[in-house]
């Protein structure tokens, strides 16, 4: 009874502890210069002209996915869509696709052909 209770209570705190991490991640890459179009102050019709404005972008927008990694996530963890996740495609198709069994095994198909041409969205 106390191995039962004590490996609960342990489960119970393992689980907590996982779910809420509160720290904070920011995560930016190096700053880029954009040409920025010209504007126009409808005070004075007078053109304001900004250029090489630097623009700080999140990393994970300017990270491009690799083929070889969603190639090995697909054979690996393709049960439960790890490809799926890895290339950012919606939460809601993720879950579907792990319910009906990789999509009765056509979405599982469909998703090695796109990722081995490099046309799956997140490529």
């Amino acid at each position: 009874m106390k191995t039962k209770l004590f490996f609960t209570a342990l489960l119970f705190f393992l689980s907590i502890s996982a779910s809420y991490a509160s720290f904070p991640v920011v995560r930016a890459t190096k700053a880029a210069s954009f040409p920025v179009a010209r504007t126009t102050n409808a005070n004075d019709n007078s053109e304001v002209v900004r250029q090489n404005e630097t623009v700080i972008a999140p990393a994970a927008t300017l990270a491009k996915k690799e083929l070889s990694t969603a190639l090995l996530l697909y054979f690996f963890t393709g049960y439960v869509a790890g490809h799926r996740w890895y290339l950012g495609s919606p939460v809601g198709w993720n879950i579907l696709y792990i319910i009906t069994l990789c999509g009765f095994g056509i979405w599982a198909i469909i998703d090695l052909i796109d990722i081995i041409t490099g046309n799956y969205p997140g490529l």
